[in-house]
């Protein structure tokens, strides 16, 4: 119960505020201010009021709220949340300017752009940048964002070839136990990048450039002894290379071309005493001129909450039981 002698604030609701939007549906919108801040809420006639540890904080977050419906855009859970986040760095939304840029639009027409000031900070690196690494946890929109920017980079003309790769597998032998061609048997692996290609392109036009090699999905396994001239090239799950294979594969840029490299070093599945070429990289090549690392964190998540919420409770595990953690 918060008392009366906490702090008390106001804030007068504008007349053009759709009320609804702004406290959501049986409130669920002030659900989650109070779930976050230390804070009290009820509305009176046309008046917001705040008690409360945090209601200093709450004013300026109900603020920014209301300026991001009179914008036209939509309010949503995932939205809130990031606006109280931002909060606690000390920047606004509007500041960051993150719903403003379009990366390209989806088969559908519809717009993609970044959700997250990491993201913003990503697609803006991707862009100035020839050779990029994003690295963060699951459902920071790493591959998704990266895919999207070479549909856009294709489509500009910029590039004249799409190539995604992953590590398949740790070793070769292992696909003869599945059915079909080698194709075939690969593409179980590969499906998070068809995903996403299907999704930006559609399924059609992505499987019509597919036959035209205009995009190929390969194994990593299969860019040995390539150079790669024009093309637009994402490594996805970088952190299961090894650190022979990422080398091998950051020395098949040709001239024209674009390199992004994704992965999750907290999600290592090589095998013990197999260093990570993604760890590895990430300490040899941070201050090599031309070279951009993008971190991106829980709070750029854009997955369900309870995403978030997952991979903050490892975190805080592993911090607390460090000798659980399996060495690289």
């Amino acid at each position: 119960m918060i008392n009366d002698k906490e702090n008390i604030r106001k804030i007068t609701i504008s007349e053009v505020t759709d009320r609804s939007e702004l406290f959501g549906n049986l409130d669920a919108n002030i659900d989650i201010l109070k779930e976050n801040l230390d804070v009290d809420m009820m509305q009176r006639d046309n008046e917001l009021i705040l008690r409360g540890r945090d209601a200093d904080r709450a004013v300026g977050i109900a603020k920014e709220l209301m300026e991001i419906i009179a914008s036209g855009e939509k309010l949503d859970p995932q939205k809130i949340r990031y606006v109280i986040a931002l909060s606690k760095e000390g920047v606004s939304y509007k500041e960051a300017n993150i719903n403003k840029d379009i990366i390209c639009f989806t088969h559908k027409g519809k717009p993609l752009r970044p959700k997250t000031l990491g993201q913003k900070k990503y697609v803006e690196s991707i862009r100035g940048r020839d050779i990029v690494f994003g690295i963060g946890p699951a459902g920071t929109g790493k591959t998704y964002i990266a895919v999207a920017m070479a549909v856009q980079a294709f489509k500009n003309k910029e590039v004249e070839k799409i190539i995604l790769t992953r590590p398949a597998v740790e070793a070769g032998e292992r696909l003869g136990f599945l059915p079909g061609d080698m194709q075939e048997k690969v593409d179980p692996y590969l499906r998070p990048l068809y995903d996403a290609l299907y999704d930006v392109l559609g399924r059609e036009n992505a499987l019509r450039l597919k036959e035209k090699e205009v995009i190929e999905v390969v194994p990593l396994a299969y860019m040995r002894g390539r150079t790669l001239d024009n093309s637009f090239i994402i490594l996805d799950e970088a952190q299961n290379t090894t650190k022979e294979q990422m080398k091998m594969f950051l020395t098949r840029m040709g001239f024209g071309s674009k390199i992004i490299v994704t992965g999750d070093i907290t999600q290592i599945d090589l095998p013990r005493g197999k260093r990570s070429g993604l760890v590895e990289a990430s300490k040899i090549l941070k201050h090599t001129r031309g070279i951009d690392f993008c971190r991106l964190k829980d709070v750029d998540v854009v997955r369900h909450e309870l995403v978030k919420r997952i991979i903050g409770a490892y975190d805080q595990y592993y911090q607390a039981h460090p000798e659980e953690v399996e060495e690289e």
